[in-house]
């Protein structure tokens, strides 16, 4: 038992040291970067074959790379991204029993500050409105239609955070608007099955509001935009919240994975 042990400690160390080489070349690596064969990694690093697969696991559990096994395997590289950030953010939420209520009053904060700074963006009549008005355009066509109009009039939001320009700020609330948004989307999911998803005049007001901050936006009012993205969010979570309130913020279900897996990439 001892010695096994002790055998074991150094092949632990050595796999840390290449998991922690091999994570380095990830993150600062291409975008199309690809590991070596696993017969090449034990020639660059000089080590044995279980050290090496033992880096690959390490790798693996921190949704790095996937191992493919057999005849077709190897490695496939996954550079962390919003979506990923929202997932793990999302699990320490749930694994703290964070409420729905605690994550909406977080939104409240700092949400509204994107479409203040998509105000301020000189360019936002050439890259932002003609985005946010293709937008509002497919949710308006969707009105009434339970579901889909949640999941395109959350494009809206998804939009407003990925063209701001501080790349902390985007990926923080992003991973934060996504986890709402696959709340947001259970939720709707559940009214539109009892026949209590709101009525269409309540989605027309959503777009109308839409309409506005776009409006806001592009006169680059970014005091105003702010102040109205905010009391809109206010009155759309409101909708949530009198149901889930109390409800945990949950990454885990197959729901809440793909909107999670969904959200939008950076645009800026």
């Amino acid at each position: 038992m001892t010695n096994a042990r002790r055998g074991r400690i150094p092949q632990r160390r050595i796999a840390e040291t290449v998991a922690a080489e091999l994570r380095t070349r990830i993150l600062s690596g291409d975008d199309d970067y690809r590991l070596p064969t696993q017969d090449q990694l034990v020639q660059d690093f000089g080590v044995s074959y279980p050290s090496i697969r033992e880096a690959l696991r390490i790798l693996e559990t921190e949704g790095l790379v996937t191992v493919r096994r057999g005849n077709v395997g190897g490695a496939e590289v996954h550079r962390p991204d919003e979506s990923s950030a929202a997932y793990h953010l999302g699990l320490a939420l749930q694994g703290a029993r964070v409420t729905l209520g605690d994550l909406a009053a977080g939104l409240r904060t700092l949400e509204p500050l994107c479409a203040a700074e998509c105000a301020r963006r000189e360019d936002r009549a050439e890259v932002i409105v003609p985005a946010l008005e293709a937008s509002i355009e497919s949710s308006a066509e969707l009105i009434g239609e339970g579901l889909p109009f949640t999941h395109t009039a959350r494009d809206f939001h998804d939009l407003i955070v990925s063209f701001t320009p501080n790349a902390t700020i985007r990926y923080v609330v992003s991973s934060l608007v996504a986890l709402w948004s696959s709340q947001e989307e259970a939720w709707a999911e559940v009214l539109t099955k009892r026949g209590e998803y709101p009525s269409p005049s309540e989605s027309q007001e959503s777009v109308r509001t839409h309409r506005r901050l776009l409006e806001e936006i592009a006169a680059g009012r970014a005091e105003a935009a702010e102040r109205l993205y905010r009391a809109h969010l206010t009155a759309t979570q409101a909708l949530v919240l009198e149901r889930f309130d109390n409800g945990i913020v949950n990454a885990t279900s197959d729901l809440a994975r793909q909107a999670i897996q969904s959200s939008r990439g950076p645009r800026v």
